[in-house]
């Protein structure tokens, strides 16, 4: 639930891990599965491309 997400995303905060939360909350669960209904393209494009930024920012 977001409720759920806000209290994971200030435990993290508080403890600096580096964590970076990013909500979209007009796209349901599995928004990124393109062979489902929920699939939302822009929001599955813009959390693709924060997960790749973020990657390499960690050199992973």
């Amino acid at each position: 639930s977001l409720d759920s997400v806000r209290q994971m995303e200030s435990a993290l905060t508080k403890g600096h891990s580096g964590s970076e939360f990013h909500v979209y909350e007009q796209a349901g669960h599995a928004f990124h599965a393109d062979y489902r209904p929920g699939y939302s393209a822009p929001e599955a494009i813009d959390g693709w491309q924060r997960s790749l930024t973020w990657l390499r920012q960690h050199g992973v």
